[in-house]
């Protein structure tokens, strides 16, 4: 376990940080072979329906996601206020609540499969496929709960290494059952899900043997259930609004799908394999908006607020020089990747993959800085702005689904993620700002509280019961 309260913060971070990407580059193997075998072994018609599905995919699993990452911040709060009662009664509590979404998210997602398929305007010669590739996806939706709740616990309490392990190794079983599903077996569309849901099966018992043999502080009993309904609803009134806050921004995605699908097969596949590329280019900033998360939360609850503010200094310099160089690099380099994803078969869907890259990799320091300032919000409690600025990035979404689309054709289409990111950092900005105030406020409190000099006006009443700023926790 790591301590993320004490030491050289950028140096903690930065190592926090790399387990993290590389489980993200792992995680987005998982996705990439999909595409990889699918697009050389079934064709493009069946890439196509695995990309179709991509953003009801995001609905559900970014919502499981978003939830088990929230609930994972109380239990960093209090292991940085060395509340080690709280972390087991946390972890008791989060997996209660996880398994009650569990069965709503399946028992609804698969009720719901193809109508909303339908209002996506999937097209009719990739229904079927889609149909299949969702439908098994859906119903492992318990593995995939739970393996994100239990590798987010654990880097609740400044482990990121060992998750990396396990999501490696499911990684590596994930291509081999595709594999031998898809190319032995004959299973098609099913068999790429298949083996994602099982290879999260796996990775999640590595996970509950992990923590049974190694770590003690979450090992749980019956005492750490019994808890009243005020213990639930603090971690449901946390991890739901993250929860949300990706599905709002899921169903902004399903909006641009459905207006990507109405303008051809050719521009769905481009858009899933340049997607990919555009995914790997972004993963560190994603693992430094996660580390974030985590290094807030530990802090906030350690009564470190000053380590918090340059931390996210640190980060944004980080994180943002990162961003110009992968923005050059999608930019120039991505085209050959696409070729390697789905060969030259089609060489529009070539020339389409390159408008993405054009767009999207021009845009990443604007990327940059949500995910930094987003997840560093999340740490520290506030649990509504983060909602809001996904409102905003669905406000954008569908602004370019119903006037960019029709202005500028596939381009029109791309331009809604840079749009996106935009309109959220116009609410998250304003609202780090108002965080950074509140934080100098708690510093100058302390320090008035250890007989330290302040300056006269600096003596403001600072409520520590405000909701936005407070991560409430019993001893």
């Amino acid at each position: 376990m790591s301590d993320l309260t004490k030491g050289n913060s950028l140096k903690l971070i930065f190592f926090f940080t790399i387990p993290l990407l590389i489980g993200n580059l792992f995680q987005q193997l998982y996705n990439v072979s999909d595409t990889v075998v699918v697009g050389q072994t079934l064709g493009v018609k069946a890439l196509a329906a695995v990309g179709a599905t991509g953003s009801i995919n995001f609905l559900i699993i970014g919502f499981a996601q978003g939830l088990t990452a929230g609930l994972a911040i109380i239990t960093a709060t209090r292991y940085g206020a060395r509340d080690y009662r709280g972390v087991r009664r946390s972890f008791a509590a989060s997996i209660i609540i996880s398994l009650i979404m569990t069965v709503v998210l399946t028992v609804l997602s698969l009720t719901f499969v193809d109508p909303i398929l339908k209002l996506m305007q999937t097209p009719a010669s990739i229904f079927a496929n889609a149909r299949i590739f969702i439908t098994t996806i859906f119903i492992g939706i318990f593995a995939s709960m739970a393996f994100n709740l239990l590798s987010n616990i654990i880097r609740a309490l400044g482990d990121s290494r060992t998750p990396l392990i396990f999501l490696v190794i499911g990684t590596i079983i994930n291509v081999a059952l595709e594999l031998l599903f898809i190319l032995v077996f004959h299973m098609g569309v099913a068999g790429a899900g298949w083996a994602t849901v099982l290879s999260q099966v796996v990775a999640s018992l590595l996970c509950v043997g992990y923590i049974m043999r190694s770590i003690p502080l979450l090992r749980i009993g019956k005492a750490d259930f019994k808890m009243g309904l005020d213990e639930l609803w603090q971690h449901f009134s946390t991890g739901m609004p993250m929860g949300f806050q990706l599905s709002i921004i899921a169903i902004g995605t399903m909006v641009m799908q459905a207006a990507l699908n109405s303008l051809g097969t050719d521009s769905v596949a481009a858009s899933t394999a340049a997607s990919k590329v555009d995914q790997l280019c972004s993963l560190p900033m994603s693992s430094f908006g996660v580390t974030m998360a985590t290094f807030a939360a530990q802090n906030f609850g350690a009564g470190k607020f000053q380590r918090i503010m340059e931390g996210v200094k640190k980060t944004l310099w980080l994180s943002g020089s990162f961003a110009v160089f992968a923005g050059a690099m999608v930019i120039f380099f991505g085209r050959p990747i696409v070729h390697l994803i789905i060969g030259d078969a089609d060489e529009h869907v070539i020339q389409l993959s390159q408008t993405y890259f054009n767009i999207i990799g021009s845009t990443y320091l604007l990327l940059s800085v949500l995910f930094v300032i987003r997840n560093t919000l999340q740490g520290l409690g506030r649990r509504v702005l983060p909602t809001l600025a996904g409102v905003g990035e669905l406000a954008m979404r569908v602004f370019a689904a119903l006037f960019m689309v029709k202005a500028f054709g596939y381009a029109g289409a791309v331009s809604a993620e840079p749009l996106a990111w935009l309109g959220s950092c116009a609410i998250l900005i304003p609202s780090w700002l108002r965080a950074v105030k509140q934080l100098r406020n708690l510093v100058r409190s302390q320090a008035v509280a250890n007989g330290e000099t302040v300056p006269a006006d600096s003596e403001e009443a600072v409520d520590l019961a405000d909701e936005d700023l407070s991560v409430k926790f019993e001893s």
